[in-house]
């Protein structure tokens, strides 16, 4: 077995596959047993036995960056949502000033339909 493959290749594409299930399952755990799965029937079919202490370690590394991967989704949609919201005062703070008996004029109110939907995939 070629030494690359086992430290450079599979570790790799691990990573790119687990990045992908993440963004798809959205569930460290199931992206780590598919991972599991499909490597261990490459274990079997392709390698031998002694290939199963590699399969437990790109299980691993395949956790490690489903986690990694939700953790930075979970920061950039916090980061994006404050954004949102200083705009939003701002919007609010400039509307207002003028006239306290005249309403925001709706400034406040709309949202768009991308603020929508993630503000209710956040919910979830």
């Amino acid at each position: 077995m070629n030494l690359l493959l086992l430290l450079f290749a599979f570790p790799i594409a691990t990573i790119i596959y687990s990045v992908v299930l993440q963004k798809i399952i959205r569930c460290p755990i199931l992206v780590a047993l598919t991972i599991f799965a499909s490597f261990l029937i490459v274990t079997f079919a392709a390698f031998d036995e002694t290939f199963l202490i590699y399969t437990i370690l790109y299980t691993i590394i395949a956790y490690i960056t489903a986690i990694i991967t939700r953790l930075a989704k979970n920061i950039f949609r916090r980061i994006i949502r404050n954004q949102n919201d200083d705009n939003e005062s701002e919007c609010c703070m400039t509307e207002n000033v003028g006239n306290e008996n005249d309403t925001n004029n709706g400034c406040c109110n709309e949202r768009s339909i991308y603020d929508n939907y993630n503000w209710r995939r956040c919910r979830r």
